[in-house]
């Protein structure tokens, strides 16, 4: 119980060196313990001499120019950035990539002779196939690097871009608020001057980006807010399926995109029932992949676009 508590509080001061201000409920939350085991912890690490600065309904903060000795890393610890170079090396863009390799060279530099070795065996055993579309413009490679950076300092960002039903790329004056991946693309979520409203941004579509000295005009929403907001307000309809269960096993990474939201198994099917955003195009196309093998349940307008697609493709078939 001792060595467990030690591990703990070591751990506590190695996330409180990690960030400006900590709340204790962070701390609580992280190591699944009470706040009042966190108070408890926090006091043994000032009995120590480690200098804490606190402040009520703030946080928990270390005095400036306080530092740790240099930290060790266990192996699982040590394997985890192995995992974690190889996903940054393909989803995200040229430049940040670049800056996440020479972070890894100075871990791996203060490793032990021994554990160099074992990483470079297991690094060499990993490989990362790229994403099936490109997420970020070639002409663009510092894109997340300076929308992080534009975050930060509260900045606006001038990009150069082109949505999807748009003819041509046109500037456009953002203050980015965040990023999120969803869909196998990166997006990020901003308030768009020219439309004066808030706006999903894809990064691939981005051609050129430009930081500016120039700061946001209004104070923004988290994107967590927006993508809750999305979620729930966004008008969806309910899709009941059946699916021979044979096929059913190939279904489980996609369906997640088209809002699964339960299924019932059978001996020979499962039914699946979805919240969908978009059965006239995204789901309806989707089901023609598996619809030799599948029943549709309701709704009967997802039964019409299917007909009227099979009407067209075989139309087209048979004019060649």
């Amino acid at each position: 119980m001792e060595t467990k508590r030690f591990d703990r509080i070591v751990a506590i001061l190695i996330h409180l060196q990690s960030r400006k201000i900590v709340k204790a409920k962070d701390l609580a939350d992280r190591f699944q313990v009470s706040l009042r085991t966190i108070y408890r912890d926090i006091r043994s690490l000032e009995q120590a001499g480690v200098p804490i600065y606190s402040e009520a309904g703030s946080g928990y903060e270390l005095m400036d120019h306080y530092k740790l000795p240099p930290v060790m890393f266990t192996q699982e610890e040590a394997m985890s950035f192995i995992a974690a170079e190889k996903l940054v090396g393909k989803y995200v863009d040229r430049d940040l990539s670049q800056h996440f390799m020479n972070a890894m060279f100075k871990i791996k530099s203060i490793l032990k002779g021994s554990e160099k070795e074992w990483l470079q065996t297991i690094e060499s055993t990993i490989v990362m196939s790229s994403p099936a579309q490109s997420l970020f413009n070639s002409e663009a490679p510092e894109t997340l690097t300076l929308l992080f950076e534009s975050i930060a300092k509260k900045q606006q960002t001038l990009i150069h871009y082109k949505g999807i039903q748009d003819t041509f790329a046109a500037n456009r004056i953002i203050e980015p608020i965040g990023l999120f991946h969803e869909g196998g693309f990166w997006y990020v979520y901003a308030y768009c001057l020219k439309r004066s409203d808030y706006r999903q941004f894809r990064t691939d579509r981005i051609f050129t980006i430009t930081s500016t000295e120039i700061p946001y005009t209004l104070q923004h929403p988290s994107v967590h807010t927006f993508l809750l907001q999305k979620k729930e307000n966004a008008p969806k309809t309910k899709v009941r399926i059946r699916v021979d269960n044979e096929v059913v096993h190939f279904l489980k990474w996609e369906r997640v995109h088209f809002g699964f939201e339960s299924e019932i198994i059978s001996e020979h099917t499962t039914e699946m029932t979805f919240y969908c955003r978009d059965t006239t195009e995204g789901f309806s196309r989707w089901f023609l992949m598996f619809a030799d093998q599948a029943d549709i349940i309701e709704p009967e307008e997802l039964k019409d676009d299917i007909r009227q697609m099979l009407t067209t493709i075989q139309r087209r078939i048979n004019k060649v």
